[in-house]
C-alpha cells in the first residue's frame, strides 16, 4: 500500500510539474483596465506582440475599462490564477486604495506582480482653440477665473486625473476636472474642442500633437524627451515643481503557480531587451527600465512603495475617497 501511494504521489508531482512546464499552452489574455486608445491600452498592445512570439502563443488584450482601473484590475483579481489573464496597469493601480473607499480587492494582497513595462513622463496638452499659449498663462487663466479652465480625464484615480489634481496643486490654482471612461474618449473631445486640457501621457498624445490637433505645454520630467525636443520641461516653463512619470506593470492573480510567474517575466525582459521594440518604445518616449529592476520582486516592492506614497499625496490635494 505505501508503495502505490508512493507511485501515486510521484504521479501527481509528475502531472504538476509537466503542467508547469507546459504552460502555456492556450492563449493569455492581457486585460487593460482602460477604454481603448488610451496609454496603456497602446503599451499594451505594442507589448503583446512580442510576448506572443516569445511565448508562442496568442496573447490578447482586453479592454475592461472604468471606475480609475479598478473595474479591470477587479477582473483580474477575480480571474482563476493559472497565469492565463494578466493585469497590465500603471501607477494607479497604488493610488486606488487611497481614492476608492470601498475596493473589492487589497493591491498587494490580491496581486502578484510580474515585471514592470515601463516609465512613461507626463506631458500637459490643450486642444489647438485653446487661447493661453504657455505654462505661466495658462495658470493665470487659471487664477484669474477659477475653475473656468477644464481639465479632461480618463476617471478618478487614472494618471490624467493624478496629474491634473498634482497640477493644479502645484500652480496653486482651480480647474474644473471632467472624467471620461478612459483616455481614448478624453481625448475625442479635447481634439473636438469641448474640453481644454489633459495632462496625459506622450503615448496616447503624441499623434494628435504631430498632426496638429493638440498643441503641448511642457513635459513633466527633468530632461527634454527625445520624442519631443521642441517642447520645454515644466521647470523650463517656469513651474519648476511639477514632475510626473507614470510606471506600467504586469500584474497575475495572487496565487498563480511561481514557474508561470517566471516565464511570463523572463517573456517580459526578452520583449523589453529586443531592438525593434525598444525603438517603438522609445519612440512613443517610453523609458525602459533598467534590467536589475525586471524582477517580480522589484515590482512587487515599487507597487507597495507607490501605494504609501499615492496615500499621503490624496490626503495632501484634500481629495475624499469615493
Amino acid at each position: 500500500m505505501q508503495r502505490i501511494l508512493q507511485a501515486c504521489a510521484a504521479g501527481v508531482l509528475a502531472l504538476a510539474c509537466g503542467a508547469a512546464q507546459a504552460w502555456p499552452d492556450r492563449a493569455i489574455t492581457v486585460v487593460v483596465p482602460y477604454a481603448p486608445g488610451g496609454s496603456t491600452d497602446v503599451l499594451a498592445r505594442v507589448l503583446a506582440d512580442g510576448l506572443g512570439r516569445q511565448l508562442g502563443q496568442p496573447v490578447v488584450v482586453e479592454n475592461a475599462g472604468g471606475a480609475g482601473g479598478t473595474i479591470g484590475t477587479t477582473r483580474v483579481v477575480r480571474a482563476q490564477p493559472d497565469g492565463y489573464t494578466v493585469l497590465l496597469h500603471n501607477m494607479a493601480v497604488a493610488s486606488a486604495p487611497a481614492l476608492y473607499a470601498r475596493l473589492p480587492y487589497d493591491v498587494t494582497r490580491d496581486l502578484q506582480a510580474v515585471a514592470p513595462a515601463g516609465e512613461v513622463p507626463m506631458i500637459l496638452v490643450r486642444n489647438k482653440n485653446f487661447a493661453p499659449d504657455s505654462v505661466q498663462a495658462l495658470i493665470q487663466a487659471m487664477r484669474a477665473e477659477p475653475n473656468a479652465v477644464n481639465f479632461s480625464h480618463a476617471g478618478v484615480g487614472a494618471t490624467s486625473h493624478l496629474c491634473a489634481l498634482l497640477f493644479t496643486h502645484t500652480a496653486r490654482a482651480q480647474a474644473t476636472l471632467v472624467p471620461y471612461r478612459g483616455t481614448g474618449p478624453a481625448l475625442q473631445d479635447l481634439v473636438a474642442g469641448n474640453v481644454d486640457l489633459i495632462c496625459d501621457q506622450p503615448v496616447a498624445t503624441l499623434p494628435h500633437i504631430q498632426s496638429g490637433a493638440l498643441k503641448p505645454y511642457a513635459v513633466a520630467t527633468r530632461e527634454r524627451l527625445p520624442a519631443l525636443p521642441e517642447v520645454p520641461t515644466f521647470a523650463q516653463a517656469g513651474l519648476p515643481d511639477f514632475e510626473l512619470s507614470v510606471w506600467h506593470g504586469f500584474y497575475v492573480p495572487k496565487g498563480t503557480p511561481a514557474a508561470a510567474v517566471e516565464r511570463l517575466n523572463q517573456a517580459v525582459r526578452a520583449v523589453l531587451a529586443d531592438p525593434a521594440t525598444a525603438k517603438r518604445l522609445t519612440d512613443m518616449a517610453v523609458l525602459i527600465p533598467p534590467a536589475a529592476s525586471q524582477t517580480p520582486q522589484a515590482l512587487q516592492t515599487h507597487t507597495a512603495a507607490e501605494t504609501r506614497r499615492w496615500a499621503e499625496v490624496v490626503k495632501a490635494t484634500g481629495v475624499k475617497p469615493q
